[in-house]
Parts: structure tokens; C-alpha cells; sequence
């Protein structure tokens, strides 16, 4: 079982949507029949049934174990992800484009962003996952609290000139056999957890 997975495909998003069946992969992380699911989600083993056969022509669950239960066979089944993105490319004609509008200091080009990020990623996943390889990769997340608006800009202005000055050590446009790699930084406000 994967710890995060990406849905690119527009079908598999809708399927996961659907609020029983988001449900029903909640429940999945720990593999479970359908008499077991239909007693924790107060549905008829046969309707559980439907939705789990939808959920695995999607690739959302898969089966885990065949047991012979009387004159049936029981399915044990299981999420194939503790937790699941949907990828932008689920809405491939209305996903955002960072280079529509590149204002760094817009909120909208920032999700632009952090959306093209979540479907590069998604995608290298999935082909790490392919070629049976781990994907490289490197995340920076905190928080900062600014005494005032002009110490987050004075910031900004200055994590900018250090990350540039980061680029332009490290970067070789000439080196054969380098590959590229996409440098993202975002600043935002923090959200309050909520206790639920």
C-alpha cells in the first residue's frame, strides 16, 4: 500500500468522490470483506459489493486475500493508498496555468503552482513506481511569524536573492548528462488547525 497516491485519471477522480466510496477507502487502510464494511457503514453487503468492484476497475482498491466462507468466496480487500490527491490533469482542460497570469505575489498564480507541482509529482510517481525506482526528491516546509507587512516583504526580497544566488552556483545548462529540476518556495499565511 502506497502512503499518498495520485489520481490523474477523470473517472477514478469522480469514482473517489462519491461520498460512500470515499468512505469506504477510509475504512480500506486495514483490508476488510464486504460483510465486514457493510456492518461499519450500515450498507447491504451487495450494495458495498457494487461500490468496491467500482472502486478496483479504478485502481483504487485491490484484492488482498481470496477465503472460502461457506459455499462463497470472500473478497478481502484494501485501499491501494492510505490517502489519495487528485491530480490537475483530472481536469485537463480547466487545470491552472502558471504561465497565464505569472505574478508572484498573486494567490491564484501561487495555487497555479503548487497544482502543477502536485501533478509533476504525481506523475513522477507514478513512473517511479513503474520502473520500480525512488523518485528524488527534497521538501523545506515551516513557519515564520512576521512582526509586521514590510519584515515579510524584507524577507521575501531576501529569500528570493538566496535562492537565486543558490540557482546560479548550482546550475549547469552545459553539464551532458545533468537533469533538470524545478525549484519551488512559497510564503503564505498559516492556517489554525482545527480540533475535530
Amino acid at each position: 500500500m502506497q502512503d499518498v497516491a495520485v489520481i490523474e485519471d477523470p473517472a477514478a477522480a469522480e469514482v473517489s468522490l462519491d461520498p460512500m466510496r470515499s468512505r469506504l477507502l477510509a475504512e480500506l487502510t486495514e483490508p476488510c470483506s464486504a460483510t465486514m464494511l457493510a456492518a461499519k457503514v450500515g450498507l447491504p453487503r451487495q450494495k458495498v459489493n457494487y461500490h468496491l468492484k467500482t472502486l478496483e476497475a479504478h485502481g483504487l482498491v485491490e484484492l488482498v486475500e481470496e477465503r472460502r466462507k461457506g459455499n462463497v468466496n470472500e473478497r478481502i480487500m484494501r485501499a491501494t493508498a492510505s490517502s489519495y490527491v487528485i491530480s490537475p490533469t483530472a481536469l485537463a482542460s480547466v487545470q491552472p496555468d502558471p504561465s497565464r497570469s505569472p505574478d508572484s505575489l498573486s494567490a491564484s498564480w501561487l495555487l497555479a503552482v503548487a497544482a502543477r507541482m502536485v501533478r509533476d509529482v504525481g506523475a513522477l510517481m507514478t513512473g517511479a513506481a513503474r520502473a520500480k525506482k525512488r523518485l528524488a526528491t527534497f521538501a523545506l516546509d515551516g513557519e515564520i511569524r512576521f512582526a509586521s507587512a514590510a519584515d515579510r516583504a524584507a524577507f521575501a526580497e531576501e529569500l528570493a536573492a538566496s535562492v537565486a544566488s543558490l540557482v546560479s552556483k548550482y546550475h549547469d545548462a552545459s553539464a551532458e548528462n545533468g537533469r533538470d529540476h524545478r525549484v519551488v518556495v512559497a510564503v503564505h499565511p498559516s492556517m489554525k488547525e482545527t480540533q475535530g
